[in-house]
């Protein structure tokens, strides 16, 4: 399984996802702080430590299958000039994570990698936990509930 290179491909675009998540998460974090606003400010810095979890597991996966951790391809940062925008933007950044994580978990169960296909549905559920909660946070801002 560590010489499957559609695996390998699968666990660097997750780290690298992540690793851009935490970035971009921080970024908005130091932003919102900026802007007074706090509580987003709290909230984008959890986000950030949530990420640096999940590219925590996907490093200690790959160090036991032998494979370095080499997620470098990170996407430029987009901040938001706004916080509708910036909650936009990590919607976005959170489809294309739960996107992978669905296809990456397919074929791993395809090819009965049993481990790693727990790992990634895993990382799946918690990211449609959080785009969920994005979803609340856009509606409420619709709706008049947040400044």
């Amino acid at each position: 399984m560590a010489n499957d290179p559609r695996m390998t491909g699968y666990l660097m675009r997750a780290l690298s996802a992540e690793m851009a998540a935490v970035q971009q998460y921080l970024t908005q974090s130091s932003l919102s702080a900026m802007w007074q606003l706090k509580e987003y400010s709290g909230r984008f810095r959890r986000d950030a430590e949530e990420e640096l979890g999940h590219a925590q597991r996907l490093i200690e996966h790959m160090l036991m299958l032998g494979i370095p951790s080499n997620g470098t391809q990170l996407p430029p940062i987009r901040p938001g000039r706004s916080l509708e925008e910036m909650l936009l933007i990590d919607r976005d950044l959170e489809i294309d994570v739960i996107r992978l994580y669905e296809e990456a978990a397919h074929y791993c169960a395809r090819v009965r990698a049993e481990g790693l296909q727990a790992l990634f549905a895993s990382l799946l559920q918690e990211e449609l936990g959080h785009l969920r909660d994005l979803n609340h946070l856009l509606t409420e801002m619709h709706q008049g509930a947040i400044a």
